[in-house]
């Protein structure tokens, strides 16, 4: 018995020899395949005006090898509006709204950490991917001779602005209607009653900002007041309009995080947002880049503006001493909008 078990071991094992030694060269042959990636798909919560310059963006990125096996579902639409929805379980792992109350919102809600604007990618840009400033559009060779903030009280104009419970668009847009008087060194009670005029010509308030585009272009009302990219998307589409950029007007900051259930694609994709390709394509979508260095090498893209012209949030204390000045509900433009029926 013992010799039959070494003569079986011996069998055994000139069997083995050459198979394990096929085995070593399939190993080593399929070490140079490279592993499948792991496929991700990335949500994306924004404002409505921001829909256009994701998708080349989201383009862009799956051309580079962190976005290779990455996909995108995107939802845009009123500010707010869509903060409420994530808020209310709308998937999402990359938001970016028109303010920092309508993130606020998602951070009260533990949805965006606490720091989403102080660490990571983004955070020497303070969380913000892009900035605007307010224009007003009018009709083709501005039949109403519209300048700038005092223009918009002349009697046969009609404005479209959203509706600032909905979009954050409106909010800004009202709130320089306000400061545009301050910094003509009008008192604040000259400042309300220009405010009230203005709101009194407004003849449309559509939920955000593109469709408040949508509604002039199809023609409502022969002013639009409007972020300077969703202005300029429509100038570069051939759309019979003119844009005339106000004296005085305010730095519109856009703010951008990722959610606390954000995927390594998310990730991935939301640096590529801060970084200076991600950066240019937004420049060269009429958004203001806050990257420095394209936003020196972009300067010539975009109106220029002196410091002492922009308001500043910074500049009004922040945005919750604004929200209790204007948008409470005993706020100076809550109070003005409610007065002309357009809010309950």
């Amino acid at each position: 018995m013992r010799r039959h078990n070494l003569r079986r071991s011996s069998v055994l094992g000139a069997i083995a020899l050459p198979l394990a030694l096929a085995l070593v060269g399939t190993t080593d042959a399929s070490a140079s395949v490279p592993t499948p990636r792991t496929s991700y798909t990335v949500n994306v919560v924004g404002y409505s005006v921001v829909a256009g310059v994701y998708a080349k963006l989201e383009a862009s990125f799956q051309k580079t090898l962190a976005g290779k096996n990455v996909s995108f579902n995107n939802s845009f639409g009123a500010s707010t509006t869509q903060a409420d929805d994530v808020v209310a379980g709308q998937p999402a792992d990359v938001v970016n709204f028109s303010s920092v109350p309508d993130m606020q919102l998602l951070v009260d809600n533990g949805i965006v950490g606490t720091k989403w604007n102080s660490t990571g990618a983004g955070a020497a840009e303070g969380g913000f991917v892009s900035d605007s400033v307010v224009v007003i559009v009018v009709k083709p060779g501005n039949p109403l001779g519209i300048k700038g903030w005092p223009s918009l009280v002349k009697a046969g104009v009609q404005i479209v602005t959203p509706d600032p419970i909905s979009s954050g668009s409106a909010r800004w847009n009202l709130l320089e209607t306000y400061e545009s008087q301050i910094k003509l060194k009008k008192t604040a009670a000259a400042a309300a009653k220009y405010t009230n005029a203005v709101v009194k010509n407004v003849v449309a308030e559509p939920s955000s900002g593109s469709k408040a585009l949508t509604a002039f272009l199809a023609g409502t009302g022969n002013v639009l007041l409007a972020y300077e990219s969703d202005a300029q998307a429509a100038v570069a589409a051939g759309k019979a309009v003119k844009i005339v950029y106000p004296a005085q007007n305010i730095v519109i900051q856009t703010p951008a995080a990722l959610t606390t259930t954000a995927n390594k694609g998310a990730k991935a994709f939301f640096t590529y947002l801060f970084s200076p390709a991600g950066q240019s394509i937004w420049a060269h979508n009429a958004f203001r880049p806050t990257l420095k260095s394209v936003a020196t090498a972009t300067k010539s893209l975009f109106h220029p503006y002196t410091l002492g012209q922009l308001t500043t949030i910074a500049s009004l204390g922040g945005w919750p001493a604004v929200t209790a000045k204007f948008f409470s509900t005993n706020g100076i433009i809550t109070k003005i909008e409610r007065a002309h029926g357009w809010t309950s």
